[in-house]
C-alpha cells in the first residue's frame, strides 16, 4: 500500500517534535515501511525545516485560500527507512516565527493563530495529493486536529475527492485539544479560509458552541475510521465528562464516538517504543548532578535573568553535591493540567499530594522532576522546592539529561488525570525503572500493578491523590522490605516490549482494510 500521513510534528526531523505526536509520526512510518509499505508523511515547514536538513525543492502548489492564490513551496526529504517528507512552506505557515510549531493565543480566541495556520496546511497537502506527488496513495492518515482540515476538504471540496477506493484516517492522540473556531464572523474561521466551500453543517458542529466549527469532530465524522492510541483510552472516551469529579471521557464527542464505535469505525492501538542495545555505561548520582549543573547554567544563559527555579536548582545540586543521594524518585513531563493535576490537590493535613508525597521518603531518597509549560504549575513547583531539600525540579527540557534520570531512577511518578498512551512509562520500563502512575489510558495498558510497577485509582481527585500517597508508600515500603521482589519488579519492567512493529500489524488489519 502507499500511505500518506499528515502531521504538525515529525520526530524523524531535528527540531520538529514537540511531544508524543512526534514520536508517532517518526516511528509508525519506519515500522509500515519494513513490512514493505510506501509511507509519505507531509507536515509544514515552518519556515525552516527544508533549510536545516537540506530536503530537495519542488515546483510549488498554487493553493486557494480565504480569497487569494497563493504559491506554497514544497521540498521533499528522504528519511531513514525508505520514508519521504514532504515540507509545505508559506509566510502564513510560520506565523510564530521560523521553526515554531505551535502559537499561544489569548483565552479569548483560543486556537486562533493555528487554526489560520493548519487550515492553508491541509489545503495544500489536499492540492499535493490531488496533484499526486506522492503518487497515487491507497490511504490518507490524518493525525490530530491540525490534519482534519484535509477530511473537510476531501468530503466538500469537489477539487480534492478521493476515489472510492482510497481510505481516510484519523488518529486521536488527544481528545482534549480540537482546534474549535467560530464558522464566521472571525479572521480565523470556517467561512474567512474557504469562503467558498459548500458543507454539511451538522456534521462538522461543536456540540457545546453551536456556531463554531470542531475540526477534530469532523475527522471523527467524515473518516473512514478512527484510531486512538491506546485500547483503553479508546473505551474511556465513549463516556460522558464527569469534571466534578476530575474525569475526562469524550470532551463532549462523546456521541460521536460512541457511533463511530457502534458502526465499527473507532479503535485502539497501542503506541510502541524503540528499543536499541541497552546502555550498559549507567550515570553515576555524581555524573548526573554535574551534568544537572551544566544544563541549569545553559538555561541561564539563554535568557536576561536569573529564574528562580534555576537559582534553587543551583543551590540544591550544589548541597547535593557534597553528599549525593543513594536513591532517586523520578519524573519527567510536560506541565500540564492533564499531568500533574494531582500533584496539586490540597490534601486532610493542608498540603498538596506533592509535598505528602516528600514526607514519605526515607533520609537517603529525593525526588527529581525534569519538565517546563504551564506557568501556574512551575511556580507551584518552584515554591515547592525552595521549602523541602530532598525535591529538586529542573524546568525545562534537555534530551540527555532525560536519559540519564531514566537510566538512574528507582520509582518514576506518571500520576496523569488521563493518559491517551504515555511514552514517559514505557521510556522508563526500558531502563528497568518501574513506574507508579494512575490507572487511566495506556497507562492501565502498559503497567501491571505489583508486576512490572505500581498503579492506582479513586472515584475522584480527592481519592485519588490519597491513593497517590498510598501506593508510594507501600511502593517504598515494599523496596525496603523486599530487595528480592524489587528486583523482580524491576527485571519485569525491563522485560516488558511494545513493539511498533506490533503496532504497525494492528494499523494495515485495523485501520487500512
Amino acid at each position: 500500500m502507499r500511505i500518506c500521513m499528515l502531521a504538525a510534528e515529525n520526530g524523524a526531523i531535528p527540531g520538529a517534535k514537540i511531544g508524543g505526536l512526534g514520536d508517532v509520526a517518526r516511528d509508525i512510518p519506519r515500522a509500515l515501511a519494513e513490512l514493505g509499505h510506501e509511507i509519505d508523511v507531509v507536515m509544514p515547514g515552518y519556515g525552516h525545516f527544508a533549510g536545516s536538513t537540506g530536503a530537495e525543492p519542488q515546483p510549488p502548489l498554487m493553493v486557494r485560500f480565504r480569497t487569494e492564490t497563493l504559491q506554497v513551496e514544497v521540498s521533499c526529504l528522504e528519511l531513514t527507512g525508505g520514508v519521504r517528507c514532504w515540507l509545505l512552506d508559506h509566510p502564513y505557515l510560520a506565523p510564530g516565527g521560523a521553526g515554531r510549531i505551535y502559537c499561544d493565543d489569548p483565552p479569548d480566541r483560543p486556537f486562533a493563530t493555528d487554526a489560520s495556520r493548519f487550515a492553508l496546511f491541509g489545503a495544500a497537502a489536499c492540492q499535493l495529493l490531488a496533484e499526486r506527488r506522492p503518487g497515487q496513495v491507497d490511504v490518507i492518515h490524518l493525525h490530530d486536529w491540525h490534519a482534519a482540515f484535509a477530511a473537510l476538504l476531501v468530503r466538500f471540496d469537489p477539487r480534492y475527492s478521493l476515489p472510492g477506493d482510497v481510505r481516510l484516517v484519523a488518529t486521536i492522540h488527544n481528545l482534549a485539544m480540537q482546534g474549535i473556531r467560530p464558522f464566521a464572523n472571525d479572521d480565523s474561521s470556517l467561512e474567512a479560509w474557504f469562503p467558498e466551500l459548500k458543507f454539511k453543517r451538522k456534521t462538522i458542529v461543536d456540540p457545546r458552541y453551536p456556531d463554531c466549527f470542531n475540526p477534530l469532530r469532523a475527522a471523527i465524522n467524515l473518516c473512514d475510521k478512527v484510531h486512538t492510541v491506546s485500547p483503553a483510552y479508546a473505551r474511556e472516551i465513549r463516556k460522558s465528562d464527569k469534571p466534578e469529579i476530575g474525569f475526562h471521557g469524550g470532551e463532549g464527542l462523546e456521541r460521536d464516538l460512541q457511533r463511530a464505535h457502534r458502526a465499527g469505525r473507532l479503535s485502539g492501538i497501542l503506541n510502541g517504543c524503540e528499543y536499541g542495545e541497552p546502555d550498559l555505561a549507567l550515570p553515576s548520582p555524581e555524573e548526573f548532578i554535574e551534568a544537572a549543573r551544566q544544563q541549569v547554567f545553559h538555561w541561564i544563559g539563554d535568557g536576561p535573568h536569573v529564574d528562580s527555579s534555576h537559582f534553587i536548582a543551583l543551590e540544591r545540586l550544589a548541597h547535593w553535591r557534597e553528599r549525593p543521594p543513594a536513591h532517586w524518585v523520578t519524573s519527567i513531563s510536560r506541565l500540564t493540567p492533564q499531568k500533574t493535576a494531582l500533584f496539586q490537590v490540597a490534601m486532610e493535613n493542608g498540603n498538596s499530594s506533592l509535598e505528602n508525597l516528600l514526607a514519605e521518603l526515607p533520609g537517603d531518597h529525593v525526588f527529581v522532576m525534569l519538565g517546563s509549560g504551564d506557568a501556574e504549575i512551575e511556580g507551584f513547583l518552584t515554591r515547592i522546592s525552595a521549602r523541602a531539600g530532598n525535591f529538586l525540579f529542573l524546568k525545562g527540557y534537555s534530551e540527555p539529561l532525560s536519559r540519564m534520570i531514566y537510566a538512574l531512577g528507582s520509582l518514576f511518578l506518571m500520576p496523569s488525570s488521563f493518559e491517551p498512551c504515555g511514552i514517559g512509562q514505557m521510556l522508563a520500563m526500558r531502563a528497568g525503572q518501574p513506574c507508579l502512575a494512575h490507572r487511566v489510558g495506556g497507562l492501565k495498558d502498559t503497567i501491571q500493578d505489583k508486576v512490572d510497577g505500581f498503579t492506582f485509582a479513586g472515584r475522584d481527585q480527592p481519592r485519588q491523590a490519597e491513593a497517590f500517597v498510598s501506593k508510594f508508600r507501600q511502593a517504598l515500603s515494599l523496596k525496603r522490605r523486599s530487595p528480592r521482589c524489587w528486583a523482580e519488579i524491576r527485571r519485569a519492567a525491563a522485560a516488558r516490549r511494545f513493539s511498533w512493529k506490533d503496532s504497525a500489524r494492528q494499523y494495515c488489519e485495523q485501520l487500512y482494510r
